[in-house]
């Protein structure tokens, strides 16, 4: 485990200045974790909307919420929109008996809900992956091979972090762009390739004709260019 004291210290101060403070960032960049530093999973305080439990717990989501104090923490609390118009309620209390950390990712969705219903009472902090701060100069080159993701910097070898990283850019093609509006083919059409870069599978495949053709001296029609070429430069930039 790795200790993460500068966007811990930066949560706990906005937790202090504001009464809802939303945790942002892609997911598997340790939102979750930062959070059960600040109040344990185990606690009642704690929500994780993918948890049934926790659901259950939120069917009269005023009940479950109003008679909490301290810090209460809503995780992946995009599955749950109407909270946001609760939520207000519940900050607007004087005096004030909780305050509330809700984690999500940084989606259009999310962003708008929370600023339309949130106004003048959230603030938002952004985290991303381990900073070389947090890992120390020694992990230089692992920091810069491998990436700041927590499992892909601590996995167990080199070709497992590859091969995380890998997994991760085909589910942010193939899920988490749709959810930032832009438009994507079917799943399992692109294909990440070794390098980290996507490609549609459609591509590839002349990719491979073609290079199969030159051996063979067979002369074929050149590639198209194509929107999916930008979309796997933007996602290969955003993961970098």
């Amino acid at each position: 485990m790795i200790e993460r004291p500068e966007p811990l210290n930066e949560i706990r101060q906005a937790l202090r200045r504001s009464r809802v403070v939303a945790l942002i960032g892609p997911r598997q960049c340790g939102k979750t974790t930062l959070a059960r530093k600040i109040e344990p999973a185990a606690s009642t305080n704690y929500f994780d909307l993918e948890d049934p439990a926790s659901l259950a717990r939120l069917e009269q989501p005023m009940t479950a919420l109003e008679s909490l104090r301290g810090i209460v923490v809503i995780d992946e609390v995009q599955h749950r929109p109407n909270l946001f118009p609760l939520l207000r309620v519940l900050a607007d209390r004087k005096p004030l008996p909780a305050r509330f950390l809700i984690l999500g990712s940084a989606s259009p969705e999310l962003l708008h809900q929370s600023s339309e219903s949130l106004a003048g009472r959230l603030e938002t902090v952004f985290v991303a992956g381990l900073r070389l701060s947090e890992v120390g100069t020694k992990s230089l080159v692992r920091h810069w091979q491998r990436g700041g993701f927590p499992l892909s910097f601590l996995a167990r070898t080199n070709d497992d972090s590859h091969a995380w990283r890998r997994q991760f850019i085909q589910t942010f093609l193939e899920r988490d762009l749709a959810q930032l509006g832009v438009n994507i083919p079917a799943p399992g059409s692109i294909a990440v390739l070794d390098d980290g870069s996507a490609l549609p599978r459609e591509h590839l495949e002349r990719c491979r004709s073609r290079s199969l053709a030159r051996h063979r001296r067979v002369d074929r029609a050149p590639l198209p260019g194509s929107i999916h070429e930008t979309i796997g430069r933007t996602a290969t930039a955003a993961l970098a």
